[in-house]
């Protein structure tokens, strides 16, 4: 199936194989952990929804708000987002600098969270100068998160400074 949808999209063949960008199952078994910025709820697997929950009871104490932006993605739904990005003329390359593949992404597990903050554009490096990332690289490990794509990482991604997943 991946083969396929791959094809359609345009993503090159060998897309993933030297190892650099996993293939990451779908989680089967998801919670609602609250609705995103533009009020769409997100999803994550169980363990991962209740340590998310208690990261932001963490973070709220100490005065941060954290924010999801992005949750579980099904395979269709990140094929429905490089969709739109093709259709609005971006090219596959630019688009998989950004944005893995189907199949290869690791919102599919349901471990993964985008994380914005007041006063901060979402999904931008600007994330990097806020309190909420600062409190995130000095906590997130003590709740099982840890930042997946930092600079010069070996997936070949963006800097993410938004993307945590918990680690398994």
């Amino acid at each position: 199936m991946l083969r396929e949808l791959h094809a359609e999209l345009g993503i090159p063949e060998d897309y993933g194989l030297d190892g650099t960008r996993p293939v990451f199952d779908e989680a089967t078994d998801l919670v609602e952990v609250g609705p995103n910025l533009v009020g769409r709820m997100q999803s994550l697997e169980p363990q991962a929804a209740a340590r998310w929950n208690e990261m932001q009871a963490g973070a709220a104490e100490d005065g941060i708000l954290l924010l999801i932006v992005s949750g579980y993605r099904s395979i269709d739904y990140q094929a429905r987002l490089i969709r739109k990005k093709i259709y609005a003329g971006q090219s596959v390359s630019e688009i998989l600098a950004v944005n893995a593949a189907p199949g290869h992404s690791e919102h599919h597990t349901g471990r993964a969270v985008d994380i914005a903050t007041p006063g901060s554009r979402p999904l931008t490096e600007e994330f990097e100068n806020s309190g909420a990332f600062r409190w995130l690289q000095e906590n997130a490990g003590s709740y099982g998160f840890s930042m997946s794509y930092p600079r010069n990482n070996p997936a070949g991604f963006i800097y993410e400074p938004w993307h945590w997943a918990q680690n398994t």
